[in-house]
C-alpha cells in the first residue's frame, strides 16, 4: 500500500507557505502569482493554520473587511487535519473525502512541515497505478508476462 512518503519522493517537498501575521492582500497575491488554492501558515516551523480560497471568500469578501487590513491570522483555518509520512494514500483520500479538504500537510514527529499532498496528487497516482495496471493486464492477455 502506497504511504504519503512515496508521493512527497516524487513531487519533491517544497511547500508555499506564510506567517500568519502577514496581510490577507499579500497572502492572497502570493496564491494568485504561483497559482495555487491554498497556503501552510507556519510560524516556528510549526503548522498553525491553513489560507485557503475559502478562507478569503467566507472571512474576508462576504465579511466585506479590507484584504490589506486583515491579517492572515485572522481568517486562516485553524483546525488542521496534518498527516505524517507513513499515512497510506488510501487514507489521506479518506480524510480529504469525509472532511471536505483539498489539501494536507505532512508533518513529522515535533509537528515541523515537511511537504503538502492535494487532492490533484491523489489523482495523479490514482492515475499512474491504474495505468500501470492497463499495462499488465494487456501483457498478460496477449502472453508477454
Amino acid at each position: 500500500m502506497a504511504q504519503v512518503r512515496e508521493l512527497l519522493e516524487r513531487k519533491g517537498s517544497k511547500v508555499l507557505t506564510v506567517g500568519p501575521a502577514e496581510s490577507v492582500l499579500q497572502a492572497a497575491q502570493m496564491m494568485n502569482d504561483h497559482r495555487v488554492g491554498s497556503l501552510v501558515v507556519v510560524e516556528d516551523g510549526r503548522v498553525v493554520g491553513m489560507f485557503t480560497e475559502r478562507d478569503v471568500l467566507q472571512r474576508v469578501v462576504a465579511e466585506r473587511r479590507d484584504p490589506e487590513a486583515a491579517r492572515v491570522n485572522e481568517v486562516m483555518t485553524t483546525a488542521v487535519v496534518c498527516c505524517s509520512p507513513e499515512t497510506t494514500v488510501d487514507e489521506v483520500r479518506g480524510v480529504m473525502r469525509d472532511r471536505r479538504i483539498r489539501h494536507l500537510p505532512v508533518i513529522d514527529a515535533d509537528g515541523r512541515l515537511l511537504g503538502l499532498i492535494s487532492i490533484g496528487d491523489l489523482n495523479a497516482h490514482l492515475q499512474a497505478v491504474q495505468e500501470q495496471t492497463v499495462f499488465l493486464m494487456s501483457e498478460y492477455i496477449q502472453g508477454r508476462v
